[in-house]
């Protein structure tokens, strides 16, 4: 099992990836009052068939014909689920897929969110084709990178130009301790 929270996002999120989207969504919501963490991949790749969705939870199926078996759905949702919290998929073919998972925040039991900003920042250098609209939301503060503003800006410069790398790094960095004052999840 994964140990960290932004390994399962990762690890769904190369799911993402190799269904074709070219746009990624993905929501961090954490709200102390409601005791919730909420985690949201949103995605337009190819989809799946109501067959596929029906199996996707099973840790024996996979698409893949590198492994023949897929864990990360399946994980992330007993993740969720062992903490008293629930899990959804939804997907339909050419309308893409969304994963939603919510955990109670103060469960023992809930895995820790762990290095978000470095997941967030590998998935947007080490994938330039693909837009990533990442948002991270704290009790009532919250911040969003959205590569297609950075890609506005920066013309023909790479998303994976070390110099751009390095801005992309402090400001998923800065923003996030500006948004939850460097709070531990």
């Amino acid at each position: 099992m994964l140990q960290e929270l932004s390994l399962n996002v990762l690890d769904i999120v190369s799911n993402s990836i190799r269904a074709g989207a070219n746009l990624i969504e993905i929501t961090v919501e954490v709200d102390r009052e409601r005791d919730s963490l909420t985690i949201e991949i949103n995605d337009n790749g190819c989809g799946m068939t109501k067959e596929q969705l029906a199996m996707v939870e099973d840790p024996f199926y996979t698409t893949r014909t590198t492994r023949k078996i897929g864990l990360g759905v399946p994980f992330f949702k007993m993740a969720a689920l062992g903490t008293g919290g629930s899990f959804h998929i939804s997907s339909a073919p050419k309308a893409g897929t969304k994963v939603s998972a919510s955990f109670i925040l103060s469960h023992i039991d809930r895995m820790p969110l762990g290095d978000i900003n470095s997941t967030i920042h590998t998935l947007i250098t080490m994938n330039t084709q693909i837009d990533f609209v990442y948002t991270y939301k704290f009790d009532n503060k919250q911040f969003v990178l959205d590569t297609r503003q950075f890609r506005e800006i920066l013309g023909d410069i790479p998303l994976d130009n070390p110099e751009v790398s390095a801005y992309i790094k402090e400001y998923l960095e800065e923003n996030k301790n500006g948004t939850d004052d460097g709070y531990q999840i």
